[in-house]
């Protein structure tokens, strides 16, 4: 779920005299704000300057690549409901500004842009200034049932927004001894610190004023995160996904960051892992199966617990897990399988989704879907138990895998090419074999 940047500043004092020169080695024009230098118009290779290890993070993350241009399956929704997010002007359909920007660009929505690659900030997605700029949740739910989404559901900041542990330099600045700009610590190195008000001059380069003020409740808890990650429903007024329905009736006591971005030493992790990231999904369950030989049957029970407080798979309604459970001879030959390619039609309980449907309860997309249908995921921390008899006869090795997939089989081969193979490809995330 959503990004919290943050700022590793250790405060330290030096000389006066160090500082006059500092301040004079930057130019005047880095001492002047102009309109184009808003805050919101700011790259992350600023950010990047002090902040070497938590770029390298980001850059790798989805936050970073959650344009239509760099996200193929948000890219290709967004090309066939929206239009071309390189052109200026586009509109949805009612004739209004996409609101999927508000989530996937938001500093371009703050200038209801849709030309996402006219500036560095637009094609960067969430970048750290988006969610570093989040003042106060003011929760999702609008007037009349409306939904504020994104960008929508918060109040924002001119001004850094910190999460407590680094951000509170006022008493530094009071004992820095004339130090108008303080100094970041890292390792052995100095640095100045921009951080305090004030433009300041790092490997040479000019970085403009990034005041700070501490702001723990809003980073350091799930508001970061539910302004885009809450729920999200169609024209038609049905859920496609409602992640924060999901964790509300979990009771769970851990916020989101716990899991997509755990800290180690100073430093958040900000890859912020989800549904694209294979560590973050091997470790969401626990899988195991038990497998027993009964006469000329074995008995295999497969068991499958989701270890998270939403929903498996939640988000995206497309997203969806399914199981293979295959018999092997002493060759390596199958001599059984629950189901030849996708289990879907043969093994109901071994496909685990979503169904979205007409106003005929027939399946449909997400956009033209007037109510949800069957829906048998794993609910949060459900222990679920799939049953499987098979034939005893040569088997020396039964194996179960479970794989994780981003679009339902019928969108995959619907979007074919438009989406990179290894995107849609499914991807183990579990395994367990029993020797008989």
């Amino acid at each position: 779920m959503s990004v919290i940047r943050k700022m590793p500043l250790i405060l330290s004092g030096v000389s006066t005299g160090l500082m006059a020169f500092l301040f004079l080695a930057n130019s005047a024009a880095a001492n002047t704000k102009t309109n184009d230098e808003s805050i919101h118009h700011i790259s992350a290779t600023v950010c990047k300057t002090c902040h070497k290890e938590t770029y390298k993070q980001w850059k790798g993350s989805m936050h970073a690549n959650s344009t239509a241009f760099k996200d193929p399956i948000h890219g290709a929704f967004y090309r066939k409901v929206v239009g071309d997010p390189g052109k200026e002007g586009v509109k949805m359909k009612n004739g209004k500004y996409p609101v999927c920007l508000q989530c996937h660009a938001p500093n371009a929505a703050k200038d209801k842009v849709t030309k996402l690659d006219s500036k560095p900030a637009y094609a960067e997605g969430v970048n750290c200034i988006a969610c570093h700029t989040l003042k106060t949740f003011k929760g999702i739910q609008g007037k009349n049932g409306k939904l504020n989404l994104g960008l929508k559901a918060y109040e924002y900041s001119d001004k850094i927004q910190g999460t407590g542990r680094n951000s509170n330099h006022k008493l530094s600045a009071l004992t820095a001894g004339g130090d108008e700009f303080g100094f970041a610590g890292g390792d052995d190195e100095q640095k100045p610190n921009p951080h305090l008000g004030k433009p300041v001059t790092m490997d040479g380069k000019d970085i403009p004023a990034l005041p700070m003020e501490s702001n723990p409740k809003q980073l350091r808890t799930s508001d970061a995160c539910m302004g885009c990650h809450d729920k999200r429903s169609n024209a038609h007024g049905v859920p496609l996904c409602a992640t924060g329905d999901e964790y509300v009736a979990s009771n769970a006591k851990a916020d989101c960051l716990s899991c997509h971005m755990p800290t180690t030493g100073e430093r958040s992790d900000h890859s912020m892992g989800g549904g694209h990231s294979l560590p973050m999904l091997q470790r969401s369950v626990v899988f195991s199966m038990d497998s027993k030989k009964a006469g000329d049957t074995i008995k295999s029970v497969v068991t499958i617990r989701n270890k998270q407080p939403h929903t498996m798979p939640t988000g995206a309604p497309f997203r969806n897990l399914h199981l293979k459970v295959t018999a092997y001879d002493k060759s390596g030959n199958v001599v059984w399988e629950n189901a030849k390619g996708h289990p879907g039609k043969t093994d109901k309980q071994a496909y685990m989704h979503l169904v979205l449907v007409d106003d005929k309860g027939k399946p449909t997309a997400p956009p033209t879907a007037k109510g949800q249908g069957a829906d048998n995921r794993l609910k949060a921390f459900e222990e679920r138990h799939l049953n499987y008899e098979i034939p005893a006869k040569d088997v020396v090795l039964v194996r179960s895998e479970l794989y994780y997939n981003l679009l339902w089989p019928g969108l995959v081969k619907k979007f074919g090419k438009k989406i990179p193979a290894d995107v849609t490809a499914p991807k183990l995330i579990s395994a367990s074999e029993n020797s008989i």
